[in-house]
């Protein structure tokens, strides 16, 4: 693991959402914390699971037909099965522009497929933290750059450009 640069122009983590840029080294309970919000993410699925089951009751005691109910249960399937296989594989790589605009799109799937997304974040928090791996690749290659860029600066450059001119 590459130590961060104490100099104030080297690259600085991106903070990820409940964990900061303890990410980069695993410190302040990471551990504990990556533990804590996927047993909540299980437990979200869960709550919102008992309150999909009392909407379908309600569609049921309303009595507007079976293929409503069908309808209601197939349609809560199918984007929740969606939006986990989405949410999960935007913890992998940024969207390209095109599939951001896809991503823009998919918004309403994600929240009507609300417990794939929060099975995704709790089976993604028992690999890494969700994103780190993104994270950490885009961390590394700006501190490959820095380095190679820091290295490659050697010296005052208009002091070069006097001794040039004295020489000759």
């Amino acid at each position: 693991m590459p130590e961060q640069p104490k100099t104030p122009d080297a690259p600085t983590p991106e903070p990820l959402r409940f964990y900061g840029t303890t990410w980069v080294d695993h410190s302040g309970g990471y551990g504990l914390r990556r533990a804590a919000l996927g047993i909540g993410a299980v437990l979200a699925a869960i709550a919102g699971a008992f309150v999909l089951r009392f909407a379908y009751q309600g569609v049921v005691l309303a009595d507007i037909g079976k293929w409503a109910s069908i309808l209601l249960v197939a349609s809560f399937a199918v984007c929740s099965a969606m939006a986990f296989s989405r949410t999960l594989t935007h913890y992998g790589r940024r969207p390209t522009e095109r599939e951001a605009a896809a991503e823009s799109s998919m918004r309403s799937i994600r929240i009507i497929g609300f417990i794939g997304v929060l099975l995704a974040y709790a089976v993604r928090t028992c690999v890494e933290a969700p994103g780190e791996q993104l994270h950490r690749a885009e961390y590394e290659a700006a501190l490959v750059r820095y380095e190679r860029q820091r290295s490659a600066r050697t010296g005052n450059p208009a002091a070069r450009k006097r001794n040039r001119k004295q020489k000759r």
